[in-house]
């Protein structure tokens, strides 16, 4: 049974309770198995040898979703090749890729999360009230060591995104 840490979030101020532990700066970085918009499964192992920038969002379709990872798309670009930029959420794939379509977002990778929220319980942030992804952000580097976690509290609000970026620099 995985860990539920109550009031770890909030939905405008009411109350959510997170499913599975808190990731922590240092740790291994959770092995996952999400699906591609092909529908293959995509795997930590995926990106091996490459810093990761993982951005968990509840909806690729809702207004603060859709600017932040709008916002992660323009800075990937100047983050070089060896930088991973990730959108997860629990949207059906088919809907990540008409989002990402819509939205000329091609320098992120939108990944699924809705076959059995194994990324989202391995990382401490499906949203047990909702069955959605709370918003957080993961850097981990090329050895898979996390060099950044932020679980942004409010899930309304935006993720800290200069020193998501600053930490993904760094890990290079």
């Amino acid at each position: 049974m995985a860990t539920e840490r109550a009031g770890a979030a909030t939905f405008q101020g009411n109350g959510l309770t997170l499913v599975g532990d808190e990731v922590k700066v240092g740790d291994a970085a959770p092995d996952f198995s999400v699906l591609a918009d092909d529908l293959s499964a995509v795997t930590l192992a995926s990106y091996e040898g490459k810093v990761k920038v993982i951005c968990l969002v509840p909806s690729l379709d809702t207004p603060v979703c859709d600017t932040e990872i709008r916002r992660f798309n323009q800075e990937a670009a100047g983050l070089g090749d060896n930088v991973a930029v990730l959108a997860v959420s629990t949207d059906l794939p088919f809907a990540q890729k008409r989002w990402c379509g819509d939205a000329g977002a091609d320098n992120v990778t939108a990944l699924s999360d809705h076959r059995d929220t194994s990324l989202g319980v391995a990382y401490g942030a499906v949203i047990k009230e909702l069955r959605l992804l709370a918003r957080a952000v993961f850097v981990i580097d090329a050895s898979d060591t996390v060099r950044y976690a932020e679980y942004v509290t409010e899930i309304t609000e935006e993720p800290d995104y200069d020193a998501a970026l600053a930490a993904a620099r760094a890990a290079v």
